[in-house]
């Protein structure tokens, strides 16, 4: 009997601390949970199509690949260069995501064979074309953003995310996480300047790599304002890769882009 109170008790505190949470604090343990299940994968690489579609719903296609370097001290590296078509073949973006401050990006452009650095006031501009940003590109560091927990459906738990940089595009973006399936992102709203609903980005066709890392099949960004969209779906991603910082150069983006 006694064990079965002191049971209850210790039950009764654990759920006396979890109210006493602010939405905040909620918040951010969701993100730093959702950021410890996605440790470890190294580093990778991954085929995609991207999909534009105009508001006349006319569509063209573009053939890209992506390498990403995981860090732990700061945030990712990324270099993703175009394949197809040929007005956009040898295109390439290196981005460098920091925990803190803006991040660093660069574009090739094989018509100049200049690499031209992206400034921070123009990160909210359209990468290629896309309904993503530039500021879209950069891995998801939980030091981006502070953090509101709204309210829980189920698995999903809403989360208000305000970004730290004065210069990002957005107000606000909510993001909704999936608990039971190791808090990977389900949608992501992205609010403008003026707060107004801008762009709702969809993850769907989930697979397990490595009995750990879930990574979508399918991201849609669909673009309220211009009723414009874009679909990527992702094929053939490689963990096995030894890839280094030699590999997320400036060198190294204008050679993928001969």
């Amino acid at each position: 009997m006694k064990k079965r109170f002191m049971t209850s008790i210790t039950l009764f505190t654990g759920f006396a601390l979890l109210s006493a949470q602010t939405a905040e604090e909620r918040g951010l343990e969701i993100a730093k949970a959702a950021e410890k299940a996605d440790l470890g994968f190294g580093s990778s690489t991954v085929e995609l199509k991207m999909t534009l579609k105009n508001k006349n719903g006319q569509t063209s296609e573009r053939y890209l690949e992506n390498k990403t370097l995981e860090l732990t001290v700061d945030g990712d590296k990324s270099l993703i260069v175009f394949n197809s078509p040929k007005d956009v073949k040898g295109t390439a973006t290196l981005t460098f995501t920091h925990k803190v401050g803006s991040d660093d990006q660069w574009l090739y452009l094989p018509s100049i064979a200049r690499v031209k650095r992206i400034s921070s006031n123009n990160k909210s501009g359209p990468f290629v074309g896309s309904e993503f940003a530039y500021e879209d590109l950069s891995s998801q560091e939980v030091e981006k953003y502070n953090y509101k927990f709204l309210g829980q459906k189920g698995p999903m738990l809403m989360v208000e995310q305000d970004p730290v940089d004065p210069k990002s595009g957005y107000t606000r973006r909510i993001a909704t996480y999936n608990m039971d399936k190791g808090y990977r992102l389900e949608k992501i709203d992205f609010y403008d300047r003026k707060n107004a609903l801008l762009k709702t980005l969809t993850y769907s066709d989930y697979k397990l790599y490595k009995d750990k890392f879930w990574r979508a099949g399918k991201l849609k960004m669909v673009n309220h304002q211009s009723n414009k969209e874009t679909l990527l779906e992702f094929r053939d991603y490689n963990f096995e890769l030894d890839l280094s910082d030699e590999d997320f150069s400036q060198v190294a983006l204008k050679r993928v882009g001969r």
